[in-house]
């Protein structure tokens, strides 16, 4: 089964993620995009992901929400900057629980390897080593990763 990779570039402010998804472009571009999708697949599993706005064009603003059993919720929310169907999209990314300016931006690329299966690249883009270490130390890895793995197994059952 394909794994993903993380790579941490701090002399460039950037995390890379990288997996080939046994899906199409289109598979994995539907799943990044509708909204009905979305939670199936966002964030780690201990958590109900709601959408509580996803107005998929650029300029188009999103914030999804995870819920914990507990009650305990965790918003985030970006702007659409860029989105080319089935290759690319780009947005700015905030998590709402830190106080501050802490904006990146990320930029997922799906390339067609051809026999149904797609290369995405995901690099975030952090202002700062702060801001990089911060997310890095928070556990981002462990979430990411087991975030790429549910929307492997929903791309990948069709």
């Amino acid at each position: 089964m394909p794994k993903t990779t993380f790579t941490v570039k701090k002399e460039e402010l950037k995390v890379v993620m990288e997996r080939v998804f046994d899906a199409t472009p289109e598979q994995v571009f539907k799943a990044i995009s509708d909204p009905k999708l979305v939670p199936q697949w966002w964030g780690p599993a201990q958590f109900k992901t709601l959408v509580d706005k996803m107005d998929f064009r650029v300029g188009g603003e999103w914030r999804f929400i995870h819920k914990g059993k507990d009650g305990q919720e965790f918003a985030f929310h970006g702007v659409y900057k860029k989105i080319v169907p089935n290759q690319k999209v780009s947005d700015t990314f905030n998590f709402e629980g830190i106080p501050g300016d802490h904006e990146l931006v990320e930029t997922m690329v799906l390339e067609d390897m051809g026999n149904g299966k797609t290369k995405a690249t995901s690099t975030s883009v952090y202002k700062n080593i702060q801001d990089l270490e911060g997310m890095v130390n928070s556990g981002m890895e462990g979430g990411a990763v087991e975030t790429w793995e549910r929307l492997a197994a929903l791309v990948e059952k069709a």
